[in-house]
């Protein structure tokens, strides 16, 4: 069977490495460091979450540059102490998505406990006919804070709409019972990542550029993905994340500054990483 690599035109055993900047449309901060990153092919491909007030500048970036490699960050959790979102669609029609005040929920645990997979379907098609009716065509769905995998009745709805879409998907595989789960419902022609890489709140913050160098040299060959989240660490970011150091306003500034850094740079080339992006494996699955 052909792998990814060599269906792309490269050897079977490249180290494919999609760099993706994730959250965009949370605030004007995130959106300003993801499009530079963009536009400088810091980062091969980015999402956004459609849900979020600065949702309309994305859909505006994309307008513009058509090109961008953006999908959509599907969204059904709203994680901030002061700052929050809810649905796309009514709420009458996905009341098991939302919290007592009306929002998505904080954090997953309630998601799987509550959420219909029929309101889950509703609320996804929503965001991604929002997305493009105002003009962004999204070269991929992914899902934030990963909660479209929270159960295999949930995954099973994110793989109806892609398919539908003709869209790529986060789609991982991933060890342990709950992974082989859902691997069990991954159609054989989707794409699936072999290695998925983001930080967690372990990494010491003196070391973070050189943790991510590392982080590269232990790239395998096969398709994978380093997720990041870029902002800058001003006041915007800091009130929407406040009380939230995991994830938070500096957290995102060191990602911008480690991914845009010349050790970041240099460890790719020794590496001999080849860089992709998920437009190139859209048109694998169109």
């Amino acid at each position: 069977m052909q792998h990814i690599a060599e269906k792309l035109g490269y050897p079977p055993d490249s180290k494919l490495l999609i760099i993706h900047a994730d959250d965009l449309g949370v605030a004007h901060s995130q959106d300003m460091a993801s499009f530079k990153a963009l536009e400088e092919k810091d980062v091969t491909a980015a999402s956004a979450m459609v849900p979020c007030p600065w949702f309309t500048e994305v859909a505006d970036f994309a307008r513009s540059h058509p090109d961008a490699d953006i999908g959509l960050h599907l969204t059904l959790t709203s994680e901030w102490k002061t700052y929050r979102w809810g649905p796309v669609a009514p709420r009458d029609q996905v009341s098991s998505l939302l919290d007592p005040n009306g929002f998505f929920y904080p954090d997953n645990g309630p998601v799987a406990a509550h959420a219909k997979p029929e309101e889950v379907e509703i609320e996804i098609r929503a965001q991604i006919q929002r997305a493009l009716a105002m003009g962004l065509h999204p070269t991929h769905l992914d899902t934030h804070m990963g909660t479209l995998a929270v159960t295999p009745q949930i995954y099973s709805v994110l793989i109806k709409v892609a398919h539908e879409y003709h869209l790529p998907y986060m789609a991982v595989n991933l060890p342990g019972g709950q992974g082989k789960e859902l691997m069990k419902l991954i159609s054989p022609n989707d794409i699936v990542l072999d290695h998925l890489v983001m930080f967690e709140p372990n990494v010491p913050t003196s070391r973070w550029t050189e943790s991510y160098v590392k982080a590269l040299e232990s790239i395998k060959p096969g398709l994978n993905e380093l997720i990041v989240h870029l902002a800058y660490d001003d006041s915007e970011m800091r009130a929407v994340t406040v009380d939230h150091p995991d994830y938070g306003a500096a957290w995102r500034q060191r990602d911008f500054d480690a991914v845009t850094s010349p050790e970041f740079k240099q460890a790719l080339k020794e590496n001999h990483i080849i860089l992709v992006g998920w437009k190139q494996l859209d048109k694998l699955v169109q």
